[in-house]
């Protein structure tokens, strides 16, 4: 177990015969590493001992708070840490590519110069913060080695992987073997998961010492006491923002930190020196605007301000020292939205009523300082016997368990779940001795199957279990107020879709092809007696009779969406006075009183459809908490996700037996008729039906399952969110569904007139016939349809002319609208063609592997692509990403690697969202889709998500039965 080591002041200490000599490798990433490096250094020069110091850093950071001749800094880069395209986004591909320059294709000789050099200083031992290299040069060259960090680039490395391409994993590793040399390491507070070393010991905060007083600091700056400080401290990055006197309420001035002599402040904005020490700074103000790093949060808590942050994407330490920011209530969360946009005030008003509650030791680099010449004296510290590959991969999933807020970010990355070990066996299998027990909770029924992010989902509800009403978040509050803990709990689990082929010719009967996503939502449902019902304040306020049965449901990641976190209902508002389930018309205008709890219909919906479906009474209260990881608005269908989590939960909880085929049709009425949307079947099947790494054939008639496609592996699917919010509820799609079925219409019309007129031929009266009782547009051929009816479809017609000579278009999911006009021959040919199409799709995937295979596959999504845009289902996003996909596709004509990429299509309904991509499964294709990644953002300012990997659908799934633990389980 970690220690955590208190020692008595350096001064205390004995001198021991001559100084020793230390090493102290400094990371190049940014300024706070090497400013807490100080702290420790400065204790260990004040007892006599040497300090070589080897950091890229500017050397006044350390020649400021150390004059000694015993301080010798030796200007060198051996890492670049994280590359960042501005002051609060990360470059992760940059990132990785610039350690490959720096460490890893010189590695050699680094390596031959360090241990030479570490020879030659007589060096007693090796410090890093955090080098990694720097532990290896020093085995070499028979040196001890400790580290002193709270994260190591191992796992702030690993998520990058996911963007920059798995060929960078072995970087990972390397780094991780590298830490592993170390004898151990020296924890800081608010520290992430390293897996690398062998030994912890956990010390109090690093801070700096203050030099003056808050009045000497505010006299010299010209601060009156009854002025408020902000702090404004982004760090050495240049923010390049323009800041405005209006940002800043009356009585506060802004002093800011790395302010360049060129820029031209408000009168209330005071720009500070490069060298200002800022530890003084901080303890003279009011308040800190920032971003989040460790000497930031260390210096905020020491001197008990409040700290407004901003968050940074894909800075992978920050949600640790966050938490722990948190936990002591010392953090204030500021939407970058509102710090560009300068509305500040209410943030600050928020901040000065903080009372941060930091008590613990800020003694840290003394206490550092003592263990590091203590170690370099000979002391020796026993060594835990673990496996570094299995060290990592443990904590390297635990930390993405910790630092994922459900809802919100990704689960642990593909590559750690499918890279096996020596034995060849799959990682995630080891992360859990058994699949009966989680942290708190035993699993009475079922099985989670290895999956991170269900293991991450459970141990979610086990923190809320413990923390009850201790959490800041309004969300987490409602969640750990929501449940009866002692009794049991159902879980249950349901992907996003890929639409590889299909997309909307599903409502016509097409044939389509669906991928799961690894992108999941989680679904935790409970029933109680009405009595026995726990309510939250307001509802209980507003429910007056305890008899009644309730629905309360919490959903995560509700600041992502703008929606209420919370929403609560009387089930028997789904009731007539007769006792009977009210009508979908009913619902969904019920549901569409407040826009901010619209998204409930979506769980809701799912009992609405089983009482009005299947005859399901429900007596008990129910509470439903909703987790999802599938982002909105991609066109991944997260609506169906949700609806297929919480039907499946729900129906477990209450023992009905339902197939997964049959939710999926009853979820598809949640979204019809409770939602609004007009919405196929497809998304419901791929997410209820699916299985991991396969395509899943249907044809939507309304739902038959014709098997699942194994995808060859030499073929690879990836989807890329164009950014442009997508919506099946949106005009467009209607628009174009109408479009189809008014045609089909027609269709059967020009059919009927023929048979009746008696024209037609004896050997085709049956196919007319046929063609006059049409069930299914895709059951119509491509040659009949373009040899018969498309020359008597017009472009286009209104919805009056429409009604007044056919009636009804045969669709009871949208409306005609009589002034409206609607496109008819794009929308019809569309779903006959796609089916065609697809089909051509699935005989070519099971084809022997070949160029010409992939090329056609490709070819078939691109000319699905064009058929939505013929429909007016296509937009500039989707369209630019089609394009780059294109200009790649073509470069395999002139580069001689093997791989790239070969189609790419608009999915699902259109109009934006997610574009599908095919290529080969190789290196070459992974760094095409990254750069594709770069140029979109280039080129619209939006860094598109990937997605990219497979899980089981929700009846693959089956469902989990869960209960509280009363004590853990044995081991």
């Amino acid at each position: 177990m970690p220690t955590l080591l208190q020692t008595a002041p350096m001064s205390e200490l004995e001198s021991s015969g001559s100084p020793l000599v230390f090493a102290y490798y400094v990371t190049g990433h940014g300024f706070g590493h090497a400013t807490r490096v100080v702290e420790v250094v400065r204790h260990l020069i004040s007892s006599g001992h040497r300090v070589h110091v080897v950091s890229a850093a500017p050397e006044f950071v350390f020649t400021t708070e150390i004059h000694s001749p015993n301080l010798f800094i030796r200007n060198v880069l051996l890492d670049s840490g994280s590359v960042q395209s501005d002051a609060l986004t990360v470059d992760r591909r940059a990132s990785l590519e610039k350690y490959c320059e720096i460490a890893v294709e010189p590695r050699d000789s680094i390596l031959a110069t360090e241990v030479e050099w570490l020879k030659s200083i007589k060096a007693n031992l090796v410090v890093s913060d955090v080098v990694p290299i720097a532990c290896r040069a020093a085995a070499n060259a028979g040196i001890r080695s400790v580290c002193v960090t709270n994260f190591s680039w191992d796992f702030i490395y690993a998520e990058y992987v996911m963007a920059a391409g798995h060929h960078h994993q072995s970087i990972v590793w390397q780094i991780a073997e590298d830490y592993s040399h170390c004898e151990f390491l020296i924890r800081l507070p608010g520290h992430c998961p390293m897996p690398a070393f062998h030994d912890v010991i956990d010390i109090p905060l690093v801070v700096r010492p203050l030099h003056k007083s808050r009045e000497e600091v505010r006299r010299e700056l010209g601060v009156p006491d009854n002025v408020k400080l902000l702090i404004f401290n982004f760090g050495g990055q240049p923010t390049g923002w323009k800041l405005k006197e209006e940002y800043l309420p009356a009585g506060w001035i802004c002093l800011v930190c790395g302010a360049s002599a060129k820029q031209e402040l408000p009168p209330n904005f005071i720009g500070l020196p490069k060298d200002v020490y800022t530890p003084d700074v901080i303890a003279a103000s009011d308040c800190m605007l920032g971003k989040i790093g460790y000497g930031t949060v260390s210096e905020a808590l020491a001197c008990k301000l409040p700290f407004i942050f901003v968050r940074r994407d894909y800075f992978n330490e920050e949600p640790f020292l966050r938490k722990m920011l948190e936990y002591y209530q010392g953090g204030v969360e500021m939407i970058r939205r509102d710090l560009l946009a300068g509305c500040w005030a209410p943030y600050l008003e928020r901040a000065v009523t903080l009372k941060p509650c930091y008590d613990g030791g800020i003694d840290g680099g003394e206490v550092a300082a003592k263990i590091l010449q203590d170690t370099a004296m000979g002391k020796k510290r026993s060594k835990l016997n673990l496996s570094g590959a299995r060290r990592l991969q443990d904590a390297i999933i635990l930390g993405f368990q910790l630092q994922r807020a459900p809802g919100r970010d990704l689960s642990v990355p593909e590559w750690y779940q499918v890279t096996g070990d020596e034995a060849g066996t799959p990682l995630v299998d080891k992360t859990q001795k058994s699949s009966k027990f989680v942290e708190g909770f035993e699993i009475l029924h079922g099985d989670h199957h290895g999956l991170i992010d269900t293991i991450s989902f459970l141990d979610s509800l086990a923190t809320l279990a413990k923390i009850g009403g201790h959490h800041q978040e309004r969300e987490h509050l409602a969640a750990a107020a929501l449940f009866n803990w002692e009794e049991d709990i159902v879980v249950a689990r349901a992907p996003g879709r890929l639409d590889v082929m299909g997309g909307i010719a599903d409502y016509s009967g097409s044939l389509v092809l669906l991928m799961p996503t690894r992108e999941a939502c989680h679904a935790a449902v409970q029933r109680n007696h009405p009595s026995k019902q726990k309510l939250w304040n307001h509802a209980e306020a507003r429910h007056h009779s305890r008899d009644t049965p309730i629905l309360e449901i919490v959903s995560f990641g509700s600041e992502l969406s703008n929606r209420g976190p919370t929403f609560d209902m009387d089930l028997s508002d789904f009731l007539e006075e007769d006792g009977k389930p009210i009508s979908y018309d009913k619902a969904y205008h019920y549901f569409s009183k407040d826009p901010s709890q619209k998204w409930a219909a979506y769980v809701a919906g799912t009992i609405l459809v089983l009482m009005r479906e299947m005859n399901v009474r429900f007596e008990d209260s129910i509470s439903i908490l909703v987790s999802s990881t599938v982002p909105e608005g991609k066109g991944v269908s997260s609506s169906a996700s949700v609806e297929v989590a919480t039907m499946s939960a729900i129906a477990a909880a209450h023992g009905l037996e339902i197939s997964p085929r049959d939710v999926a049709l009853l979820c598809q009425k949640v979204e019809n008729y409770v939602v609004g949307a007009p919405c196929g079947v497809m998304d419901q099947m791929a997410s209820a039906c699916g299985e991991a790494n396969k395509l899943l054939a249907m044809i939507c008639q309304p739902a038959e399952i014709l098997g699942l496609v194994e995808i060859p592996s030499h073929v690879r699917f990836w989807g890329i969110d164009s950014g442009i919010r997508h919506s099946v509820g949106g005009s467009d799609y209607g628009s174009v569904r109408i479009g189809a079925f008014i045609g089909k219409t027609m269709i059967r019309s020009f059919a009927s007139s023929e048979t009746n007129s008696g024209e037609a031929e004896e050997k085709s009266s049956e196919l007319i016939e046929y063609d006059a009782s049409l069930d299914y547009l895709c059951n119509l051929s491509p040659h009949r349809f373009q040899a018969l009816f498309a020359s008597k479809l017009p472009q286009s017609i209104t919805g009056e002319e429409f009604m007044e000579k056919y009636g009804d278009h045969g669709d009871s999911v949208t409306t005609i609208d009589r002034k409206g006009t609607y496109h008819i021959m794009a929308p019809t040919k569309h779903p006959i063609y796609e089916n065609f199409r697809v089909q051509a799709f699935k005989a070519l995937l099971t084809a022997t592997p070949s160029e010409e295979q992939v090329i056609g596959l490709g070819e078939l999504m691109y000319q699905c692509h064009d058929s939505y845009s013929a429909c007016g289902l296509g937009s500039d996003g989707t369209d630019r990403l089609v394009r780059l996909v294109q200009k790649m596709e073509k470069l395999k004509h002139s580069k001689t690697e093997n791989g790239t990429l070969y189609g790419a299509k608009i999915t699902g309904g259109g109009s934006g969202g997610t574009v599908c991509v095919i290529g080969r499964s190789s290196l070459r294709s992974s760094e095409q889709i990254l750069e594709i990644q770069r140029k979109y953002k280039e080129a619209t300012g939006f860094m598109p998500y990937v997605f990219e990997g497979s899980s089981p659908g929700a009846g693959k799934f089956g469902y989990l039965k869960i209960r509280k633990n009363s004590a853990p389980p044995s081991t």
